[in-house]
C-alpha cells in the first residue's frame, strides 16, 4: 500500500516527502491511520546519523497515535475505529527470558525491532516510522489509548517520553514517603516531574536555569534546585531515595550522587553524545549507592503507564507543528527552544 511519508535521504539533507510501501495487514497485524506523531531527540540523532547505523531513506517517529483502519483475521484485541498507540518497538524475539517477563525492550534474542531503522523483511529492509500517514504493526505491539480524543496530540509523547520516565520511577519505588529528584526539565524531564508527582513522591526538580523554576513548580515539583548553585545543592546532601537524570549532555554525576541517601540510586535515561566523566567511587562505596540506567518499558508496562496517565489526566506539554516544519523543529530542539515536546499533525502530510 503506497503511503505518504517524510524521510531523510542522507545525514546532511533536509527531510522531505517520499512515497513508501506498507504491507497489507497480515493475520496478526493492525493497520493504523496515524493522527499525530511526537518528535523525539532520537529522531534527530538517527536522521542526522549521529548514532552509528542509520539506514536511508530514514522515516523517523516512534510516538504514534492513530485510528485502527484494518485488522488481521486473528486479531481480537483491537477493532476498526479504535484509537491506539505505537511506541519505540514493533517486534522482539518473543521467546528470550526478557520477552517472557514482558520486558521486550531488553530482548536478548537479537534485540527489539525499533519502530524505525530496525530490521524487517518489508521493503526497503528496515522499518519506517511514524512520520507517515499509516503504519502496520503486530497486534502484540499496539497499545490502547484511554484519553479523551481532544487530548490525543498531547498523548503521543507518552509513547516514549512518558514510558521512559514512568518505568524507572516505578522500578525504583517512587511513591508516598519517597524523595525523588528529576534532573533536567525538557521533553523527558517534564514528564518525569508530572508522573513522580502523580505517584505521590516528594518531587525536587533540578535545572541550570533560574527561568525554569516557576515552570517546574507548575508541572508538579514540590521544590526546585539550581544545580549550579552549590549552597542549594548542599542543602539536599544525603537526602534522596532516587534521582532520575534525563539530561542528554555529558556532565559530572558526582554532585548528584552526593545527594543520595545510603542505598539511593541515580538512574540515567538521557544518552549523551560523549560519555559522562568517570564518577568518583568513594561516595558510592561508602553509601552503597548506585548509578543505573533504564530503557523505555515493556509493552505491558507501557499500557499500564497509559492507563495511569489517562486516570490522572496526565499528558505532555506540546507544540503542534506541520510536517514540513520538522527541520526547523530539530534545530529548535538543539537549542532547547520547545516546551516541551513537538508533535506533528500528520494531516499536513496530505
Amino acid at each position: 500500500m503506497t503511503t505518504k511519508a517524510f524521510a531523510a535521504q542522507s545525514a546532511t539533507t533536509p527531510l522531505g516527502p517520499i512515497d513508501i510501501e506498507r504491507r497489507a495487514a497480515g493475520p496478526h497485524d493492525v493497520q493504523i491511520d496515524i493522527l499525530f506523531c511526537g518528535v523525539c531527540h532520537s529522531d534527530l540523532h538517527t536522521a542526522r546519523s549521529e548514532w552509528d547505523g542509520t539506514q536511508f531513506p530514514c522515516v523517523p517517529g516512534h510516538e504514534i497515535v492513530g485510528r485502527v483502519s484494518a485488522v488481521g483475521d486473528h486479531v481480537a484485541a483491537f477493532a476498526v475505529g479504535e484509537i491506539v498507540g505505537v511506541g519505540c518497538m514493533v517486534d522482539s524475539c518473543q521467546h528470550c527470558p526478557s520477552c517472557g517477563e514482558g520486558l521486550e525492550q531488553y530482548c536478548t534474542g537479537g534485540g527489539f525491532v525499533g519502530t524505525y531503522n530496525g530490521p524487517t523483511p518489508d521493503a526497503p529492509g528496515h522499518t519506517l516510522g511514524g512520520y507517515s500517514q499509516r503504519i502496520v504493526v503486530s497486534d502484540k505491539f499496539v497499545l490502547k489509548i484511554g484519553h479523551d480524543e481532544k487530548d490525543l496530540a498531547a498523548v503521543a509523547p507518552l509513547l516514549c517520553a512518558g514510558i521512559t520516565t514512568y518505568s524507572p520511577l516505578k522500578h525504583w519505588g517512587a511513591g508516598p514517603g519517597k524523595k525523588v529528584g528529576i534532573v533536567g526539565i525538557g521533553g523527558l524531564g517534564h514528564m518525569g516531574v508530572k508522573i513522580a508527582h502523580a505517584l505521590g513522591a516528594h518531587v525536587v526538580a533540578f535545572t541550570t536555569s533560574e527561568s525554569k523554576k516557576q515552570a517546574a513548580l507548575e508541572l508538579g515539583a514540590d521544590e526546585v534546585v539550581n544545580s549550579r548553585n552549590e549552597d542549594e545543592m548542599a542543602a539536599h546532601a544525603g537526602s534522596f531515595d532516587f534521582i532520575l537524570n534525563t539530561v542528554a549532555a555529558s556532565h559530572n554525576l558526582d554532585p548528584f550522587t552526593a545527594l543520595l541517601k545510603r542505598d539511593g540510586t541515580l538512574t540515567l535515561v538521557g544518552v549523551p553524545e560523549h560519555p559522562h566523566p568517570s564518577p568518583a567511587v568513594f561516595p558510592l562505596v561508602f553509601g552503597r549507592k548506585a548509578i543505573a540506567g533504564s530503557l523505555i518499558g515493556g509493552i505491558a508496562e507501557t499500557q499500564e503507564m497509559l492507563d495511569f496517565c489517562a486516570e490522572k489526566g496526565i499528558v505532555a506539554d506540546i507544540e503542534m507543528i506541520r510536517m514540513d516544519e520538522i527541520d526547523t523543529a530539530y534545530d529548535r530542539m538543539l537549542k532547547g527552544d520547545v516546551k516541551y515536546r513537538f508533535v506533528i499533525d500528520t494531516a499536513t502530510l496530505g
